[in-house]
């Protein structure tokens, strides 16, 4: 169980600092303002491609943060003792 906790967590911890770099470029509009880190993303008509990049991976790196650590605390454990529970009443 132990490692699946440290997998969640480094999925989470990973993945969420990369989430709050990007947020942090893109959903920052000042530093004095309320809304860091959760203001809508504003491009300007310059933007390139790395910046759709950018605002495309932190999206991605927010939900893999979510489900990835879902997956190794919630899931693999209910899989597992679902597992263990079945074994028990068949043998």
């Amino acid at each position: 169980m132990a490692d699946e906790f440290i997998k969640g967590l480094s999925i989470f911890t990973g993945a969420g600092l990369a989430w709050m770099v990007l947020a942090g470029w893109y959903r920052t509009p000042s530093f004095e303002s309320e809304q860091q880190l959760v203001a809508p993303v504003e491009l300007a008509d310059s933007a390139t491609m790395f910046d759709s990049l950018g605002v495309l991976l932190m999206d991605v790196f927010f939900w893999f943060a979510i489900l990835g650590a879902l997956t190794f605390w919630v899931l693999v454990p209910a899989v597992r003792r679902a597992g263990e529970a079945l074994n028990e009443r068949v043998g």
